[in-house]
């Protein structure tokens, strides 16, 4: 039996000379000294207890050891779950209560405040980062070869958490086959090889810069420029050498703004993407009348990957995220009914494919709802399909806020919020945001005359990531809503977006 993702991302590439990380500090990883590393780092899950299936949770900088974590762990047969690096140790709780992790593997610097929830949860702590790293040091000693655990396509590879706008956050779970279909199809869609230079600046906690960037890189053989975080002057530095960008719209905006970046500096590249978040129809236009390259917006979720792109080759629609990915059905069906709607009607994406995942980790109720019998996923995502098939994505059903490509949802915001003294109810929206695509906002209604907006502040900062935090607060007398009594979150977007 093989072991099915790393068979086809990392074992072809064993003495392999040719570069695939080139790194901030000017380090060069061979693909072949890649492999190396991760058989080392394989060695060390192993020896930890890891067994095939079970999950280790990794809150760790971005660098070339949490790469070959990755693909160490799926030669180990572990379950990949990557966390947020901002996450406050109150979130990080309920992921490993919930996830019940064999091991967690953390920053250097965050070992004494972890280590207390790893051994609530019965989990081992290692670290990454630097020669303080315990993994780091540990894997270093290893033997470079390791014999790979036997994973099948519905084995689980990676677990990653999503959530609603109500209840508790939920555990994706994604095949090898999940993983490995999707990248065989985006490879072959967006045409990358071996000749390719991409400039990884996204993190490596989600999908988009996980399992998009570096998973079509690794089957493709291509070379990465793995940068820490988006660094502007980096980025416009690697530019005249590199041929592929992938980034959210804020990476787009900002280039835009920077003078430096010309029609000269991007004549090596033949493809930029955007995804994680909606670009706007002006930063579409602006960019082609700056570089002559018209950027290539898709569209996926966590529970399935990728399901559309704009075509690499045929017209690329400003406000629109192109066509179904080859292999994978798209559907616009009704919200109440389920039934199928006719081209030109707004309804829900429903999806089918060997991209979509298994259920949601001990949620079969919440897998039920949303996965249907048929196989069909309920995305929670409305949109219209023309007669030709090409989607637009016209709001969502859910109240997800999308900003720099994170995704954040208001209930989270609103049960911290409404836990201060003073605040009688609270609602979180987003409003559009020419940089990050969105920015999150906040009404409150006070129990008395007057609010510590400083103290909610405090608040909100103690107990959620920064990229959670409210840009404005709006303080209200009443929240509007309808005859049912919800709140009314479009009245609030129309009043707030200028």
């Amino acid at each position: 039996m093989h072991n099915t993702l790393y068979d086809a991302l990392i074992a072809p590439h064993a003495g392999r000379g040719g570069a695939f990380l080139h790194c901030d500090d000017g380090t060069v990883v061979t693909y072949d000294g890649f492999v190396a590393r991760a058989a080392q780092m394989a060695h060390v899950l192993a020896e930890a207890g890891v067994a095939p299936g079970d999950r280790i949770v990794v809150q760790a900088p971005k660098g070339a050891d949490t790469v070959a974590l990755y693909a160490g762990a799926l030669q180990a047969g572990a379950v990949y779950l990557p966390l947020n690096t901002g996450y406050t140790l109150q979130e990080l709780e309920y992921f490993c209560r919930d996830a019940d992790p064999r091991l967690i593997i953390c920053d250097a610097a965050d070992i004494a405040a972890l280590t207390p929830l790893a051994a609530s949860v019965g989990a081992q702590v290692l670290t990454l980062g630097g020669p303080s790293g315990s993994l780091s040091r540990a894997a270093s000693g290893k033997p470079t070869s390791f014999d790979t655990v036997p994973r099948g396509p519905d084995d689980l590879a990676a677990l990653l958490y999503t959530s609603g706008t109500t209840g508790r956050s939920k555990g994706a779970m994604l095949s090898h086959m999940n993983l490995l279909s999707n990248a065989r199809v985006l490879t072959d869609l967006w045409q990358i090889t071996d000749a390719d230079r991409l400039i990884h600046a996204l993190p490596i906690f989600h999908t988009h810069g996980l399992f998009v960037a570096l998973n079509t890189a690794l089957l493709a053989g291509s070379t990465v420029r793995l940068m820490a975080r988006f660094d502007l002057d980096m980025i416009l530095t690697e530019l005249p050498s590199s041929t592929l960008l992938m980034g959210v719209p804020t990476f787009y905006t900002r280039l835009l703004a920077a003078d430096g970046f010309t029609r000269d500096c991007v004549q090596t590249m033949r493809l930029f993407i955007s995804g994680s978040a909606p670009l706007l129809a002006e930063t579409h236009q602006a960019f082609e009348h700056r570089t002559g390259h018209r950027i290539l917006e898709r569209y996926g979720m966590t529970e399935t990957n990728m399901i559309t792109s704009n075509p690499y080759v045929g017209d690329r629609v400003a406000g629109t995220v192109g066509f179904a990915l080859p292999g994978t059905e798209v559907k616009i069906t009704d919200p109440d009914t389920g039934a199928t709607l006719p081209p030109g009607d707004i309804g829900m994406i429903e999806v089918r494919g060997s991209n979509v995942f298994q259920g949601y980790w001990n949620m079969p109720e919440k897998t039920a709802e949303e996965l249907r019998e048929d196989g069909f996923f309920i995305t929670g995502d409305l949109a219209v399909q023309d007669a030709d098939g090409r989607v637009s994505i016209v709001g969502r059903a859910k109240d997800l806020i999308i900003s720099g490509g994170y995704n954040i949802y208001p209930k989270e915001i609103e049960d911290a919020l409404n836990d201060v003294d003073g605040v009688s109810e609270s609602a979180v929206f987003g409003v559009p945001d020419p940089d990050f695509g969105e920015r999150v906002m906040a009404a409150l209604v006070a129990t008395s005359d007057a609010l510590d907006l400083d103290a909610i502040r405090a608040t909100v900062e103690a107990r959620l990531a920064r990229f959670k935090h409210p840009r404005a607060y709006v303080v209200m007398d009443a929240l509007p809503r309808n005859t049912m009594g919800k709140v009314q979150k479009n009245v609030l977007r129309a009043e707030h977006t200028d």
